[in-house]
């Protein structure tokens, strides 16, 4: 991969690091690069958990490059199978992604973050999907943030560009936790290396179960779940017998992720 995008393996960690100063902005590149370490996420066995960081303290991601799209980058194109950034539509993708949100997420950069799974921010991070200033549609914003805080909030940030600081995002839900300056990283692999040491099978099966029955009626969804091959996966595996072999000696289970 290419220095916009540098990858590192903790364990069973895969670090994901965005590296385009000034403003860790996106264009097709990057987001190709950004795929394919999703992808490396995905397709190796030995790995277990992402997390996604920009460099610098000022932003995580200004979103799409401007100055690119202004010599002429436009929307349309090959931005890698999982779309902008590889979080808008990635396949397959079971394994836990974490945002450890070390500065501002804007635009395309709040996009990316909002297909984390789990997102720590620090506390001066702050919001903003700016796109409705420069005529542009926030697309996945459009489709995910209303699902993810409240209806007229999220209409707000989508049409009046206003700013969001972490302790408000913390309030709506949009993050899960914020933590002081400078150390979203450090608390990202605190909580990778828990969900890391965790049963894995069980993990996958909560994202795909959320993901694919999004939008359904609970009926439906309950029906749509038996189709789910994580959940089959689950139900069929090795370490759902560990798990109750374990608790019945009064032991710490031995997950093989089978």
């Amino acid at each position: 991969m290419a220095n916009a995008v540098r990858t590192t393996q903790h364990g069973g960690v895969l670090e994901v690091v965005l590296d385009r100063p000034k403003a860790n902005a996106i264009d097709r590149q990057t987001s190709v690069e950004l795929n394919e370490a999703w992808q490396l996420l995905r397709d190796d066995p030995t790995l277990k958990v992402g997390i996604l960081t920009g460099t610098g303290e000022k932003f995580f991601s200004a979103g799409w490059d401007l100055k690119a799209a202004a010599d002429g980058e436009g929307m349309e194109g090959d931005w890698g199978e999982g779309g902008f950034g590889g979080l808008e539509t990635p396949q397959n993708l079971w394994k836990p992604v974490i945002a450890a949100v070390n500065g501002m997420a804007v635009g395309g950069g709040f996009e990316v973050m909002l297909g984390a799974d789990l997102i720590i921010a620090e506390e001066h991070a702050r919001f903003a999907l700016m796109e409705i200033q420069h005529g542009i549609l926030a697309e996945a914003a459009a489709v995910r943030l209303p699902r993810r805080i409240p209806y007229h909030v999220a209409m707000d940030l989508m049409m009046t560009a206003r700013w969001l600081d972490a302790a408000e995002a913390e309030r709506w839900g949009l993050v899960n936790r914020v933590v002081p300056s400078g150390t979203s990283l450090a608390a990202a692999h605190e909580l990778a290396a828990e969900l890391a040491a965790g049963a894995q099978l069980p993990l996958h099966a909560i994202k795909e179960t959320l993901l694919k029955t999004e939008g359904l009626t609970l009926p439906e969804a309950i029906v749509h779940r038996e189709t789910l091959e994580t959940v089959r996966q689950v139900r069929a595996s090795e370490d759902l017998q560990e798990g109750a072999n374990a608790f019945a000696e009064g032991r710490t289970p031995n997950w093989q992720g089978r």
